[in-house]
């Protein structure tokens, strides 16, 4: 399909040498009726040459000569044969040089806060090559350390709603790959009213979490345990004097007393 070439500057032509309505103009050069009042006041494309339809076998003179006379007649685009059959050239979205630079930011926010896009979803929204996503996703990016995430719809490389319109889809596909809840599964599950009523399940502080099998070590059996009793009953009381008691004096000890009693450092 064939599409008009510089609509600014054809609307610029059109306003000058016609005496077509802003409403024809606008309609034609797919422009806001408005917009073609400020090209006529001077106030829009200012400093733009005009392009002529005619000339460059955009639009015939009788299709101008229609216009003029029928306010109401819509301009045709003339048929071009050598733009039958055209295609949009299908690839990744041009990035003007300015913008480049914040792909990887826009990239990294996509990846952070939508998972469920592809690289393919993501490459036609920013304009960038599967390798870069997948180098900020397994984070090898060379400056990965320095990339921030931006909102690519801030940043002017995509439109909100192909950001949500991506993101509906990648939702959808996401949801029609998951697997269906088995019957058994369904009648497993409790309803809200059953577990609103059960009681909570004690749960160990943070603080003791990981003690509640620490024991002081060494510690006997309850039959070990009933033997010392049964011994200390069988001993009697035991006498505090006992503990203070020490051991008598032999004679050699005080023998060795007397031999150093003549020892001048005495």
């Amino acid at each position: 399909m064939s599409k008009l070439l510089h609509p600014k500057a054809t609307a610029v032509w059109l306003v000058d040498n016609t005496t077509i309505s802003f409403k024809q103009i606008a309609d034609f050069a797919g422009m806001h009726e408005l917009e073609v009042q400020g090209i006529a006041d001077g106030d829009v494309a200012t400093g733009v040459k005009g392009f002529d339809p005619v000339a460059n076998n955009q639009l015939t003179p009788d299709e101008i000569a229609n216009a003029e006379k029928n306010p109401q007649y819509q301009l045709k685009l003339k048929r071009n044969q050598a733009a039958e059959g055209e295609e949009k050239r299908r690839g990744p979205r041009y990035t003007p040089l300015s913008k480049r630079q914040d792909r990887p930011a826009a990239i990294y926010w996509l990846v952070k806060f939508h998972p469920e896009l592809s690289d393919g979803q993501i490459s036609k929204l920013v304009g960038t090559t599967k390798p870069t996503i997948q180098a900020i996703r397994d984070r090898s990016h060379w400056n990965i350390s320095n990339i921030q995430p931006i909102d690519p719809v801030a940043l002017g490389l995509c439109k909100q709603s192909e950001l949500d319109m991506a993101v509906q889809k990648a939702a959808a596909k996401k949801a029609a790959e998951t697997p269906v809840m088995s019957d058994d599964e369904r009648r497993k599950l409790v309803s809200t009213e059953q577990s609103l009523g059960m009681e909570a399940e004690p749960r160990i502080p943070t603080a003791i979490e990981g003690l509640e099998t620490f024991t002081l070590g060494g510690r006997g059996t309850d039959d070990d345990e009933d033997d010392t009793a049964r011994r200390r009953r069988e001993s009697g009381p035991v006498d505090a004097d006992s503990f203070f008691n020490l051991p008598s004096r032999s004679d050699d000890d005080d023998d060795d007393e007397d031999d150093n009693s003549d020892d001048p450092r005495r």
